[in-house]
């Protein structure tokens, strides 16, 4: 096609290069120059002095046929930036181009529409008071009141969320109480339960106060005064106050609330890279915090919210390995139940609804976090720049953001995207950063096997090529979309060589023959009957990916490094290794969570590398098979990495140098790895040069069969290059590459991976998001006893909502106490237009007074829910 481009022509008036020593031979990750643009490119080497006296630049207009990979743009600039105002500021003057912030600044926002900047919204952010888990009397002698699960429950009626979604946010934003997403799929299937708790736990602080003043006196405290004291001393509460948005006026508020009913606080005002080293990473036995006010984001939209509960709440969250998660303590009844939600143990949807509904009372009765709201929250731009955004996670949640943010008149060209913070804490995949401002450069950076829909969360296929899903019969599990196959089978056998555990001594898989093997060998304890060995495992779910036949051949990591099926298999055994006693990075941090991995764990096998197909075999089971695909590319928790990367970063925590978790690090006294900026750097190029000279393979035994001693020297060598050229160990192999970090400054620049093996406009097919939209209509009176009959309108930009895309529309009847007296389906009478029909007796079970119907509309097409409430008065 023909498109009008701007060439850029740099003429370099005067240019000079100082050479200090040899330079390498041969540069494997420089960008190739395009045919269109034509730049003069200086790349800055650790042995190059570069010296530019003056750049004139020529702008030309072209027309060319675009044959473009990779990314629209040539390089983007990230920032930090933590006023919502100020970057709105500096967009209108051309300062910045997009703000991949959740803001919910009501004047900000004002100002956009004013200014006609573009914006997109958003509904995957939310807020919360985390409360430290220390004590309650902590190392110091002092005394923390929320290290008892009453008091910390009882903080949930001392907070009025009305006021802070209507006061402080400005109507952006609803009511939160419980870990669900109030617009996602299971807030709507079980939104009977959160009406019931939402009511339970609404704005109460006497209620609040009557609990609390019985356990405080149980701990020896006591009222002088209206004042808590504990041991003749105020008990003063430490609170840890984010100043980038509105938590700066929560964290008041909270503290207003603490103050009324008796206690010290002590405000700390701080941003994010002040705080995550006190409330993440410190001991809450320390007492360095008491409350702190989080912010999450959901960066897709989450079909399942299976893993809340462990997530939030239980030292076998993928948080484990941090301070603030190990001295998390649940009850027995929890742990089983969110452990079953967890791995997926159920086998009807009326018993994961009955698991949801304990979770969600024992969480309120946790109360670890206190929730406050999910956020309406909004991300401006200037009106010339496009990209695809996630209805949950906005742009800095998705991978797509790095393939499809452009300008619209132009390809090409660089923008400066600007986040609240940068930078924050250690880039490394295994236990590094998890913060939205580390991870939204990082999925731009890194590739994926599968990309979850922006719209309605389902998994599409990036570089896998099919998959094959097979679920045991009765399990409720279904499948929306063609590239992927669903069939159901009576019994799932693991196959005796599939892998089904980790030797960490010998750093060898342990095949299900073998392990069946040491069971029959097994004595059993003294007073303990010996347990039956089965003739073979089984497992509820069978997931078998196939990746295309090139694969190897095509895909590069960014230091030119073809991708090997040792890649693969390098993540495999980093599933289990960092938390089996026996291995050389052994942390005690990760313990919980493999633990928890293996309890549904079934096996997993390598059944061809060419093509590279993969079996795993599992007992969690998902209610989408799109979500059931286990694809094990090697992006990992925290960032995508290739063995060799890796590889020198176990090499250095194997000699106690580094290590991978900040927990690890600290108990170490090393620094927590990095593989991007400060101190670790040069401890990682030691031990690159150690692997170097001693061709060293990690995890010899397993992963020497798939690594040849010409891969392994490639490997190494293109990895120093890449450190001489860009500084740094991050090497990823998706649309962009890390090219300059300034940790100081918090900026970094990420520019255009030109190898990469797509056209750019693979992913420009997402439209507007059919939100849909719910007027309802009735009489405002009601006689009890009667039927009576109410219209509810579903539109889309003022449209009728096609039926054919509507899951379901429900209805909920609530009494003038909020007990939910009434629920069922809304009957369809015309395209747009439903009808709710409540009987004689429905209207019969209502008391005199106001009353509330709520109709919920659960669309196909985006993930994303709709309420809508009427209230009517019985006489």
């Amino acid at each position: 096609m023909q498109k009008k481009l701007l060439a850029i022509f740099g003429i370099v008036v005067a240019l000079a290069l100082v050479l200090a020593a040899c330079q390498p031979t041969t540069d494997t990750t420089q960008p190739t120059p395009e045919t269109i643009i034509e730049t003069v490119i200086v790349t800055e080497e650790v042995e190059v002095e570069v010296v530019v006296t003056e750049v004139v630049t020529e702008i030309v207009e072209v027309e060319a046929e675009v044959e473009r990979n990779g990314a629209w743009l040539d390089t983007v600039v990230i920032l930090a930036e933590p006023s919502t105002e100020s970057a709105v500021a500096r967009i209108i003057a051309d300062d910045i181009d997009v703000y991949a912030q959740a803001a919910t600044s009501v004047e900000a926002l004002a100002t956009v529409e004013e200014e006609g900047l573009k914006y997109i919204s958003t509904v995957g952010s939310y807020n919360e008071f985390t409360l430290s888990p220390g004590g309650p009397v902590l190392n110091d002698g002092s005394l923390n009141p929320f290290g008892v699960p009453k008091i910390r429950e009882a903080m949930n009626y001392l907070v009025d969320r009305n006021y802070v979604v209507q006061e402080i946010l400005g109507g952006l934003g609803i009511p939160k109480f419980l870990p669900l997403n109030g617009v996602f799929p299971d807030y709507a299937r079980h939104v009977d339960v959160a009406r019931e708790l939402e009511n339970k736990y609404a704005y109460d602080p006497e209620m609040a106060d009557s609990i609390l003043t019985p356990e405080m006196e149980a701990l020896g405290a006591e009222k002088v005064d209206g004042v808590w004291q504990y041991e003749g001393e105020p008990v003063t509460l430490i609170g840890i106050i984010r100043t980038e948005d509105e938590r700066l006026q929560m964290g008041d508020y909270f503290a207003n609330q603490l103050e009324s009913i008796g206690f010290t606080v002590d405000r700390q005002y701080k941003t994010s890279s002040e705080a995550s080293p006190i409330w993440l990473l410190s001991d809450p036995q320390e007492g360095l915090w008491h409350f702190y006010t989080g912010g999450w984001i959901t960066t897709a939209i989450s079909r399942d919210d299976y893993d809340v509960f462990q997530f939030f709440y239980s030292p076998n969250s993928a948080y484990g390995f941090t301070p603030l998660w190990q001295n998390y303590v649940i009850t027995d009844e929890y742990l089983d139940v969110s452990e079953k939600l967890a791995n997926g143990n159920y086998a009807t949807l009326e018993e994961r609804a009955e698991l949801f509904r304990e979770a969600l009372y024992l969480a309120l009765e946790n109360s670890y976090r206190i929730w406050i709201n999910d956020a309406t929250a909004f991300s401006p731009m200037d009106p010339t720049v496009t990209v695809t955004y996630d209805l949950a996670g906005g742009i800095s949640g998705t991978p797509l953001w790095g393939h499809t943010m452009r300008y619209t008149d132009e390809i090409g060209g660089q923008v400066v995207m600007a986040m609240s913070d940068a930078l924050v804490e250690p880039w490394n995949p295994l236990a590094g950063s998890n913060w939205v401002y580390d991870m939204a450069p990082m999925r731009a950076t890194g590739d994926y096997g599968t990309i979850p829909d922006p719209y309605t969360g389902l998994t599409w296929p990036q570089r896998v090529e099919s998959a094959a899903i097979t679920i045991v019969e009765g399990l409720p599990v279904g499948k929306t979309l063609d590239w992927l196959t669903l069939d159901f089978a009576p019994e799932i056998q693991v196959p005796g060589d599939a892998w089904v555990d980790w030797d960490a001594e010998n750093q060898v898989f342990i095949t299900a023959d073998e392990k069946l093997a040491m069971m029959a060998e097994e004595e059993p304890a003294e007073g303990e009957e010996a347990v039956e060995v089965p003739e073979y495992f089984t497992a509820k779910r069978k997931s078998v990916v196939t990746y295309p036949a090139d694969l190897f051949e095509k895909h590069t990591w960014h230091d030119g490094s073809p991708m090997s099926p040792a890649d693969f298999v390098m993540g495999m055994i980093l599933s289990f290794d960092p938390g089996t006693e026996g291995s050389v990075i052994f942390d005690e941090s990760q313990i919980g969570s493999v633990e928890s991995f293996k309890s549904s764990f079934k096996g997993m096998k390598v059944v061809s590398t060419d093509p590279m197909v993969i079996e795993y075999y599992s007992d969690v089971v998902y209610l989408d098979a799109e979500w059931s695909v286990a694809d094990f590319w090697p992006y990992y928790s925290y960032g995508e990495g290739p063995w060799h990367m890796l590889a020198i970063g176990i090499l250095a925590e194997t000699d106690e140098e580094l290590a991978f978790s900040g927990d690890k690090s600290e108990a170490l006294e090393v620094e927590w790895t990095n593989y991007i900026s400060g101190p670790s750097l040069d401890i990682l190029k030691a031990n690159l040069d150690q692997a170097m000279e001693e061709d060293y393979i990690p995890y010899a035994a397993t992963l020497g069969e798939y690594i040849t001693a010409e891969e392994m020297d490639l490997r190494y060598a293109n990895l120093l290059d890449w450190y001489r050229i860009q500084g740094h160990f991050f090497v990823n192999s998706g649309p962009f590459y890390l090219n300059k970090v300034f940790p100081v400054e918090k900026t970094l620049t990420l520019t255009r991976y030109q190898d990469y093996q797509d056209p750019a406009g693979k992913w420009d097919r997402f439209g507007v998001p059919q939100i849909a939209e719910i007027e309802i209509d009735g009489p405002g009176r009601v006689t009890t006893g009667e039927e009576v009959t109410f219209d509810a309108y579903v539109t889309f930009q003022g449209e009728p909502y096609p039926s054919a895309d509507i899951q379901v529309v429900n209805y909920l009847l609530f009494d003038a106490t909020g007990i939910l007296v009434d629920r069922g389906d809304a009957e369809l009478v015309d395209e747009g237009l439903y009808s709710v029909t409540l009987s004689a007796d429905a209207t019969g079970a209502l008391e005199a007074g106001s009353n509330k119907l709520e109709i919920i509309v659960v669309p196909t097409v985006v993930s994303v829910p709709t309420f809508a409430q009427f209230e009517f008065v019985t006489e």
